[in-house]
């Protein structure tokens, strides 16, 4: 009888199963991704996501983009595959806000949809899950005026405005007021004269540190990576990685900073008088960025704190040197992390904690060479999803990113069919 029981109950709990996961209420990859992730081998695909988002890319004059590359050119016809010039060598800090340039590569290139790509170019606007606004917001902050008193700036201004008149031109910005327009935006004063009429666009950003909730939120928007600035450390095999790097924890580069990162000049005081902890006050120069090159490779721990924003290049510099980073901020926000699980390969420290002498030091150096060595391997496992390539590679970054944007397309289909029928848009809110 009891046999008999358990047997039925065993069916009756596979049917129930099964019928979950045909109706889409249990995702098993909730369950074997964590699994996948933290093999020891790190090699597996972290998810299998379907065929490539179809996306429109707008057809700019070249002065919205790459124009800005090399400022002799005249040319305006919007530039094509054949013609996509490479980023310049020798640009600085400009290369960490580049996100822009690669992703619009990626739409550009013309083997995108190929297996491994997580987008491909439609010229049907109708047949687009997104619409693509190749805008190099960013640079033309840095290229048209840096300092904000510049005349110059009027040119950024002027850029956003001609944008803004052809994109309320465009039928398709209309029809959904700009929700399923994806629009890149990493410095935090890209498109700042015009930024709030692109508020329900899906923004690409580093961090939401400068904006109000409605303006930019991880429910519509997605968190890019800075385009790291000290080289990929590519011949990483040492036979004792913990041993070779000598130095504890290491942090080289603005101290004063606004808003969070005042931390940066308290945690100088902190950190002061360790002879394996490295802290130094500098600016980022050509020299600088090789020095820091070469000492992050010779690291155990690299010191993220906030700077500005509550993230920065510096984290990303970590990775990809695989030094684990010690990431010191209450409110960063950190890409693709629905797929990757941070505290695998970093340490996290709060303000209070990080101030308190003596005490993050100390957690350090309590991690066991073992524990080092697991997050070491995890850090190189990953450390390929932080590069950004043209053409682009499978699950590097700018892959990364696409994916990323094709889980925000149900919502705003969502909102704008919602809003297409709607009488009353706002109902909801009305009722008391």
């Amino acid at each position: 009888m009891y046999r008999k029981a358990a047997v039925a109950l065993t069916f009756a709990i596979l049917l129930l199963i099964t019928y979950s996961i045909f109706i889409g209420t249990v995702d098993l990859r909730s369950y074997f991704i964590p699994l996948l992730q933290s093999s020891p081998l790190g090699t597996q695909s972290l998810c299998a996501t379907g065929p490539p988002l179809k996306v429109f890319m707008y057809d700019l004059p070249r002065r919205f983009n790459v124009g800005m590359l090399n400022r002799k050119s005249t040319e305006e016809a919007p530039v094509t595959a054949r013609e996509w010039p490479p980023w310049p060598g020798h640009s600085g800090l400009k290369k960490q806000h580049s996100v822009e340039y690669w992703m619009m590569g990626s739409v550009l290139w013309e083997g995108n949809g190929g297996d491994g790509s997580e987008v491909v170019r439609v010229f049907d606007p109708e047949a687009a899950d997104a619409f693509f606004v190749p805008f190099f917001s960013s640079l033309s902050f840095n290229t048209h005026g840096h300092n904000m008193n510049d005349p110059e700036t009027e040119v950024d201004h002027q850029l956003q405005i001609d944008l803004m008149k052809l994109l309320h031109e465009s039928k398709y910005w209309n029809r959904s007021g700009g929700r399923d327009h994806v629009i890149p935006l990493t410095h935090p004063n890209a498109f700042r004269f015009l930024r709030p009429q692109v508020n329900a666009s899906i923004q690409i950003v580093v961090d939401f540190g400068r904006y109000p909730h409605v303006m930019s939120n991880l429910s519509k928007d997605v968190v890019t990576p800075y385009v790291h600035v000290v080289d990929s450390f590519k011949n990483d095999n040492r036979s004792d990685p913990y041993e070779s790097r000598t130095t504890l924890l290491f942090f080289q580069g603005r101290t004063f900073r606004k808003d969070e990162g005042i931390v940066r000049v308290k945690l100088a005081k902190v950190l002061a008088g360790y002879d394996d902890v490295h802290y130094e006050r500098s600016v980022a120069t050509g020299e600088n960025i090789k020095l820091s090159t070469q000492r992050m490779r010779t690291s155990k721990f690299c010191l993220h704190p906030a700077g500005d924003t509550p993230s920065s290049c510096r984290l990303f510099d970590a990775i990809v040197s695989h030094c684990i980073p010690v990431i010191v901020s209450d409110e960063i926000e950190l890409p693709f992390e629905d797929e990757l699980d941070y505290t695998q390969f970093s340490v996290f420290f709060s303000f209070k904690e990080a101030l308190q002498p003596g005490y993050m030091v100390n957690e350090l150096r309590k991690m066991s060479k073992e524990k080092w060595m697991e997050m070491y391997r995890q850090l190189k496992n990953i450390s390929h999803h932080f590069e950004f390539h043209y053409p682009p590679e499978k699950e590097d970054a700018v892959n990364m990113l696409w994916r990323q944007v094709k889980r925000k397309v149900p919502a705003v289909k969502l909102a704008v069919h919602r809003s297409q029928r709607l009488k009353i848009p706002d109902w909801w809110r009305r009722r008391k």
